[in-house]
């Protein structure tokens, strides 16, 4: 299937049915299907052809994801395109996949102009809310580039999508995902998930990520996406209310500033069927805080730009016991293997392990990646020995739930003992003052290294430093807790919302 497919499915039940809402105003699966026809002929009449790239670089908007929609239908791969990266970042990413067309909204006007001028492949750049002497307005380029379609048009290989991601030498990759890679995360989200007849999806998080993965399954249901075009947790619970939202998408840190949001409370949230939670290990504790009071609703997601969402999840079910109970066990689990994708765990050496045992989480099947774009070196190491390796350490218990323990690259190595970062920041984040938490290692003549933790406190909360590690010593033992805690006003983070380590442990190691 391509992508405008799970647009054309929703518009098979009913073309007047409510499609995308933004600020009040809703546009139907008719309107948005015959928008996305138009753009798609404009490309092709633009002189776009099967399979060239062409780049979307927008906030949440509407007109943003139908031109989404008319990309496919053009035949050309969709290479989203993160605003919070830094222009060399995006420069070094319109070079790789060799961009010919750019949609990007007037905002991002400043950063488009500084990249511009070093890109020769892109020679359409066209304005989504306005103009400058260098683009052209949408409404213009659309009215001047009408043609008729060619909707038999397919990118070769199938390829549905460029999505960019960090490189361990800091040159960004090209991940290339395919229409079956995208079909197997949208099938696996309907088989996992709980869904009825048109459910409604707020889209907080940006569409750039998993949460514009997730409304191609929303949209084959002939579902409603509801866009916020700005982050505001008031205003998103008063959005729930208001449209009667079943499904979203939340990271954990904004989760955390949903429950100490002072509406949370007073707000009917009886509607949400489903609230995804993943990007970041999520503190057990404001889960289970979660899932008293916004409902028993809550479901994760576990995967990677490379394996998109879907690697395992955890159904709101899978977080009670039978007789109702929260099942505390298995709140830092990232859930089950889905059922068209194969987990295993595997040593250094290549060798896979059994049940209990810990190593690197591998995964098979078709919802893994097409590899990385024109870079044959990192597509052979991260495929090692037959199978997609993720970078994450973990292992599988006797019910087959998976549990990631840490990023590979950040387990610490203190007296001969291997310690996951993640393990300490969980016991951590067990503390009520605690908010956020980042640990890593520091070089240590007696010990090698010796684990180190930077702290964010809760908004109203107060904690001595010395109280904080005999909590954390009390939970996982001396030789894990943090020798030395730093409170921080704010952790550093990433355009995408991951805690920077890297700075962490340079402005600790001062």
């Amino acid at each position: 299937m391509r992508l405008s497919d799970y647009l054309d499915k929703g518009v098979s039940l009913g073309r007047e049915a409510p499609c995308l809402t933004a600020g009040g105003d809703t546009s139907t699966y008719g309107e948005v299907y015959d928008r996305s026809v138009q753009i798609a002929a404009a490309l092709q009449h633009d002189g776009v052809e099967a399979g060239d790239r062409v780049a979307v670089l927008s906030g949440n908007d509407p007109l943003a994801l139908t031109c989404v929609f008319g990309i496919s239908r053009a035949g050309a791969v969709w290479c989203p395109v993160n605003p919070r990266n830094e222009a060399d970042e995006n420069r070094q990413l319109f070079d790789l996949f060799g961009c010919r067309t750019l949609f990007f909204q007037s905002r991002f006007t400043d950063l488009v102009d500084r990249i511009r001028g070093d890109l020769p492949h892109l020679v359409r750049l066209v304005c989504l809310d306005g103009a400058t002497e260098w683009s052209i307005p949408f409404e213009s380029w659309l009215a001047d580039h009408r043609g008729e379609l060619d909707a038999d048009r397919r990118p070769p290989r199938g390829l549905a999508m460029l999505a960019g991601t960090g490189g361990t030498t800091g040159k960004p990759k090209g991940v290339r995902l395919t229409e079956d890679n995208m079909m197997t995360s949208t099938a696996l989200a309907l088989m996992s998930y709980p869904f009825g007849v048109r459910p409604r999806y707020l889209a907080l998080a940006p569409l750039t990520h998993s949460a514009g993965v997730l409304t191609f399954p929303i949209l084959s249901l002939g579902g409603e996406v509801v866009v916020m075009a700005a982050p505001d947790i008031g205003e998103f619970l008063a959005l729930i209310e208001r449209h009667r939202i079943t499904h979203a998408f939340l990271p954990p840190t904004v989760i955390y500033g949903v429950l100490d949001h002072p509406d949370l409370d007073q707000r009917d949230l009886s509607s949400l069927r489903c609230l995804w939670y993943g990007a970041a290990p999520m503190s057990p504790t404001r889960l289970e805080e979660a899932l008293t009071r916004i409902g028993p609703v809550l479901g994760q997601l576990f995967g990677q730009t490379e394996a998109p969402n879907m690697i395992a999840t955890l159904a709101p079910a899978d977080h009670f016991r039978p007789d109702g109970t929260v099942a505390t066990e298995r709140l830092t689990s990232a859930g089950r293997p889905t059922p068209l994708t194969t987990v295993a765990i595997m040593t250094e050496k290549g060798d896979l392990v059994g049940t209990g045992e810990r190593g690197e989480i591998v995964v098979r099947g078709p919802l893994v990646m097409d590899g990385y774009h024109e870079n044959p070196a990192a597509t052979a190491e991260v495929g090692a020995h037959g199978w997609h390796h993720t970078g994450d350490i973990g292992y599988l218990d006797d019910d087959g739930f998976l549990f990631v323990v840490d990023r590979a690259k950040d387990m610490i190595i203190t007296g001969g003992f291997n310690v996951y970062s993640a393990e300490v920041e969980q016991a951590l984040l067990a503390h009520p003052a605690v908010k956020e938490s980042a640990v890593v290692g520091l070089p240590d003549e007696k010990w090698g290294e010796r684990v180190v933790a930077a702290v964010e406190l809760r908004s109203g909360h107060n904690a001595e430093v010395s109280e904080i590690i005999a909590f954390a010593k009390s939970r996982i033992g001396s030789v894990k807790a943090p020798k030395v805690i730093e409170i921080w006003d704010v952790l550093p983070r990433s355009k995408v919302g991951k805690i920077l380590k890297n700075e962490i442990r340079a402005t600790m190691a001062t």
